[in-house]
Order: C-alpha cells, then sequence, then structure tokens
C-alpha cells in the first residue's frame, strides 16, 4: 500500500479564494505566491488554476520550483524570490529574478552582456525584515549602480512586511514610508513607473495603504487568513502576536486541502493496557484502539500525541498515546459501528465536525503554515 495519508486539493476551492482577492484589489496585478510547491497542495495544478482565474505572475522561493513549473508547460512570468544560483537559468527559462545584494546584479548584467540581450528584474529592499534585501545607507547607492548595469532593467521594487497582521501598524508605517521614499527617488532617476508590491495576505486583507501596485498573496490562496475570525483565526508566518484587527472577518475564505486516511486495525484492549511508546497512554476502561497508517514520518507532528482529534464517522477522537514514525492510535471506544477501513479525517469536515490546519498548529504550537506545509507535501495528493 501507499503511505496512509491522502490530501484533498479542491481546485475549486482555490479559485473561489482567488476571487475573494480579485474582489479586494480590483484591477491591479496579483503576485500569487505557490512556493514550497503552493504551500503543500501542488505548485503544477494550483498554479494552472490561478492562470486559468486570470493570475498575472506565479511567485516561487527558488529556481528549481519554477523549473518544475515550466517543465509542466507553465509559460507565465515566473518571479523567483530568493535564488540566486546559475543566472543562466533566469535568461534559458525567462525567469524574473529578485535582486537583494548588489553581486547579484553584476552577475545578471555580465550573462546579459554575453547573450546581447537585457533581463528584467525586480529588486527587493529591506525596510525592517532584516532578511533579505539592499539595506542601509548603501540603499540609494546600490540602486544607482544597478540602474546603470547594462543588461538590467528593473521592472518593480518590492519589499516585506514583518508584522502587517497587527492592529497597531506604527512599525509597518514606518517601513511603508521608507519603501515610499526609495519608490519616489528610484522612479523619480528612470523617469518611469515601477512595479511596486509589498503586500503579502496580511495586508491584502487589513491594510489599505500597503495597496500599491500589485499584491501577493499566498496563505489566503490557500483558505486561511493570516489575520484571523472565529472560524480560522490564524497567525501570520511571521508573528505569534494575538493582537488582530476584527475588521478582516469578512474576508470569505475556503480551505483547499481536506487530509484523510482509513483504519489499518482495530484492537479491543482492557483496562489498564497501555498505548504506543512510553505508557503515556494507559486505557481507565474496556477500549477499542484504532491504529491509523499515519505518523511523523507523514508529517503527522509529534507533538499531537495526546494531544488532537481526528474524525471518524462524525464524531471526534483522541489520539492515544505518542504519534509513532507510520503509526497512530485513536481511541474509537465510543464510535458506533466502527470498522476497519473507516474514513479518518485529520484535517476536514466529516458530518458536522469540522478540524483545521489552524486547531492543529495551536495544539503544537506552531502556524498554519507549517501544518500545510508538511502534511501536503507528504501525503499522496489528489485534485478534486
Amino acid at each position: 500500500m501507499l503511505r496512509g495519508p491522502v490530501a484533498e486539493i479542491s481546485l475549486s476551492a482555490v479559485a473561489h479564494n482567488y476571487k475573494t482577492v480579485r474582489n479586494i484589489v480590483q484591477n491591479r496585478p496579483v503576485i500569487a505566491v505557490v512556493k514550497a510547491d503552493a504551500y503543500g497542495h501542488g505548485a503544477i495544478e494550483v498554479s494552472k488554476r490561478l492562470l486559468k482565474e486570470g493570475v498575472s505572475y506565479l511567485a516561487v522561493a527558488f529556481v528549481g520550483e519554477a523549473v518544475v513549473l515550466r517543465n509542466a508547460g507553465v509559460v507565465s512570468p515566473i518571479i523567483v524570490l530568493f535564488d540566486k544560483g546559475d543566472v543562466r537559468d533566469f535568461f534559458d527559462l525567462q525567469l524574473i529574478p529578485v535582486i537583494y545584494n548588489i553581486d547579484v546584479a553584476h552577475a545578471l548584467s555580465q550573462e546579459a552582456i554575453k547573450r546581447k540581450t537585457a533581463v528584467k528584474v525586480h529588486v527587493k529592499i529591506d525596510t525592517g525584515m532584516g532578511r533579505l534585501g539592499l539595506h542601509g545607507r548603501r540603499i540609494m547607492s546600490d540602486l544607482t549602480k544597478i540602474t546603470e548595469m547594462p543588461g538590467v532593467v528593473i521592472e518593480g521594487l518590492l519589499s516585506h512586511f514583518s508584522e502587517a497582521d497587527l492592529m497597531d501598524r506604527s512599525y509597518a508605517n514606518q517601513q511603508l514610508e521608507k519603501f515610499h521614499r526609495i519608490r519616489e527617488t528610484l522612479e523619480k532617476k528612470l523617469k518611469r513607473k515601477i512595479l511596486s508590491h509589498m503586500a503579502n495576505s496580511a495586508a491584502v486583507i487589513s491594510y489599505k495603504d500597503a495597496c500599491l501596485d500589485a499584491f501577493r498573496p499566498g496563505i489566503m490562496l490557500y483558505g486561511y487568513n493570516p489575520i484571523g475570525n472565529a472560524e480560522s483565526r490564524v497567525h501570520s508566518a511571521e508573528s505569534h502576536s494575538e493582537t488582530r484587527d476584527p475588521e478582516s472577518s469578512s474576508v470569505n475564505l475556503i480551505p483547499v486541502m481536506s487530509v484523510k486516511t482509513k483504519i489499518l486495525s482495530l484492537r479491543n484492549l482492557p483496562a489498564g493496557a497501555p498505548v504506543s511508546y512510553g505508557r503515556t497512554f494507559i486505557t481507565k476502561r474496556k477500549s477499542k484502539i484504532g491504529v491509523i497508517p499515519m505518523g511523523y514520518a507523514d508529517g503527522y507532528n509529534r507533538l499531537f500525541s495526546n494531544n488532537a482529534d481526528v474524525l471518524v464517522r462524525g464524531k471526534r477522537v483522541p489520539v492515544a498515546g505518542r504519534v509513532c514514525m507510520d503509526l497512530t492510535m485513536i481511541d474509537v471506544t465510543d464510535v458506533r459501528g466502527v470498522r476497519e477501513d473507516d474514513e479518518v479525517v485529520i484535517i476536514g469536515t466529516q458530518g458536522k465536525e469540522t478540524i483545521n490546519a489552524l486547531e492543529l498548529a495551536k495544539r503544537s504550537n506552531t502556524i498554519p503554515y507549517e501544518i500545510l506545509t508538511s502534511l501536503g507535501s507528504r501525503a499522496q495528493r489528489v485534485y478534486v
């Protein structure tokens, strides 16, 4: 048999979430972030559906991710956010590199000269994230040097918010003001407009001042609100603050991924019987324990040991004992008529019950991004 979990990916939910983005941003370009294999949802299928719906650009982290898309027949503009790699790839595959230091710009210019051509680039400014981008007092001098490099054409300018999901926008405002000053100076020097973008999902939803020329939604395309509401309240990838903007609760998003498996075996145990490593779960009554073919090797975190529920026949049932590499035990004593091969929902809806990536993230002290990328990347994916 294949490894246990199956991730069902709803492409109609992807389309719905994109339309939600489109309703917010109106006619401005959308740069769909499909890095990390579309957050574990499958970059090829997700990208093709997004392009069908009208996305202007795709964004990946590294050139290897862009290669996968090109090999699958994706011909749309692809922005490579982080990779400096082999500069020849940007020309051969017609990719848009993001320049975050002067050395990358030099390498691209030299290759452009060899090929007697030009490459369009986006330049990243570190306005306070402290990760990648031109930074410090040399920002404008470096930008000036890049504008003078033969074969390098600055098409876009971008930055990244450190905490766009907070109601307190003081730091985000500082970042945005810095970005505006640099953009205005650069556009004056070039005597033309540049495609400027800073807005990630959190900013798309709730930070109107950050809505510049284009938008870079990520997690919201996959059905999770980085600001939060009563049904789907999540932390942003870069912040664990509990301070949220209540206006964001009106955003209508549908989770794209459901993760399911089946009961591999059922075992009837007496009271006082230990379950799994370390005897951290001992039955308090005659119990029926289900074994599911899914463990931490499949992205089901060991922190879910005695600390998560799954759905069986429409009922929540708890994980019993420690999660193993390939197997996890669940207590199905109270589930009437339970049988081997019954469906088990890890993320998704069954009957009137729902478990989402946010719930699992809270139980394991992480963020839904990690839950989705871990489970989605290791499961057998089917598209529905």
